[in-house]
């Protein structure tokens, strides 16, 4: 596995070598230059307490987070030392490269797709390259255009695959059959996986639709041990609170590759210094929400999808359809590609005060689709509906 040379990695120098032998010792020692105030009784009434830079975030809020985890997820509970907390996945997608890649290196994006992590990867001077998702009746990966740019293009440039499961804005999960031959890639390429998984409890089918599809639907990459794997939730979605700003990566893996990702990781997060303690302080408290909050999230984005279903297909015209949605907060609705998408955009601006998001924004390949949120309030939402449904047959008409 490549890592970048931008991380700094090799022996400890003598006294750091010493000073971690006696913490794993149970050793304690004062410094004599330690310049954090609050060891010194100097922090502010408001927020008093010692404050520990713990790299991967303070040890009882990622051990809170692995808890719940486990809980969650039915599975073994998870190594809280294989966890990082930080802000946002944005920032953990920035962190990862900054593990990975040396500028000019690449990783496979998928297309369409949220254009966060093109934005993300030229900041980090590193190269998105796509690959294609396509729909016939369903989305799949093109997992043969995968091998093709591999095999032919420039592999040893390229560091990772970015999946995002389920894609936003395609409502797509990635099937058990791609797992399969994109862990087989990662493996032959010697390639990291970077999983987004915040929209994943977010199924958009009932229980007994989830039964039907959990054969070919497959199950998250957290946990994965086939390929060194990086696995990215948070609160903003999970909570449905993106102002809480906590997030983590979840590291897996072969044993030898694991460990020194998380090393470096270490080196990276160290020079960042760890999340506020006033947010981190408060996760396991807002993890206590967590069960509420994805009930009534979910509760609200399916709703609104029986909702949109049923309004496009009881239009009269019946010119406007809504691509099938697997799971997250967005779906696709499409209408006739002789509409121009700025121009249906623009006319809901001027004459509807509504604002949306074409499919160009995410790199559909044709004309024709508009992303919706299913989050609105059921009123707020069919009246939006009905706004756009009528300006589509407006631009028809024109």
């Amino acid at each position: 596995m490549h890592f970048s040379s931008r991380v700094e990695y090799g022996s400890l120098n003598p006294i750091a070598d010493e000073e971690a032998k006696d913490r794993s010792r149970g050793v304690t020692f004062s410094k004599l230059n330690d310049a954090n105030p609050t060891i010194h009784g100097l922090a502010p009434e408001p927020l008093p307490g010692p404050y520990r830079a713990d790299p991967r975030g303070p040890r009882e809020s990622r051990e809170a987070i692995c808890s719940f985890i486990a809980k969650h997820e039915g599975a073994t509970e998870p190594n809280p030392d294989a966890l990082f907390v930080l802000s946002s996945t944005s920032q953990a997608y920035s962190w990862l490269m900054k593990l990975l890649c040396d500028a000019g290196d690449a990783v496979l994006v998928p297309k369409p797709g949220y254009p966060l992590v093109d934005s993300i990867a030229r900041l980090e001077c590193v190269r998105s390259i796509s690959y294609p998702l396509h729909f016939d009746g369903s989305w799949t990966i093109d997992i043969a255009a995968i091998e093709e740019q591999l095999a032919h293009g420039n592999p040893q440039r390229i560091r990772a695959i970015v999946l995002i499961n389920p894609n936003n804005p395609t409502a797509s999960y990635v099937q058990s059959w791609e797992r399969q031959q994109l862990i087989r890639i990662c493996a032959s390429y010697d390639l990291a996986i970077i999983a987004d998984e915040v929209f994943f409890e977010y199924s958009l089918q009932t229980d007994e639709e989830q039964l039907e599809r959990a054969q070919t639907v497959g199950q998250r990459f957290a946990g994965e041990s086939q390929v060194l794997t990086f696995a990215l939730d948070g609160f903003s979605k999970l909570l449905a609170a993106p102002h809480a700003k906590v997030g983590w990566i979840r590291v897996s893996g072969p044993q030898r590759e694991r460990q020194e990702a998380l090393t470096r990781l270490d080196t990276i997060a160290d020079d960042y210094l760890p999340m506020s303690n006033i947010i981190a302080q408060r996760i396991p408290e807002l993890l206590a929400f967590a069960d509420t909050q994805l009930c009534k999230v979910r509760a609200r984005v399916r709703a609104n999808y029986t909702c949109l279903l049923s309004m496009v297909a009881q239009h009269p015209t019946g010119v406007a359809d809504v691509l099938p949605a697997q799971a997250g907060w967005n779906v696709l609705l499409r209408f006739p590609s002789v509409i121009d998408e700025d121009a249906l955009v623009l006319a809901l601006l001027r004459k509807h005060r509504l604002s949306a998001q074409p499919g160009y924004y995410f790199d559909m390949p044709s004309n024709g689709v508009l992303a919706v949120s299913l989050l609105p309030e059921m009123h707020v939402f069919e009246r939006q509906i009905r706004a756009v449904l009528s300006q589509i047959d407006e631009l028809l008409r024109a």
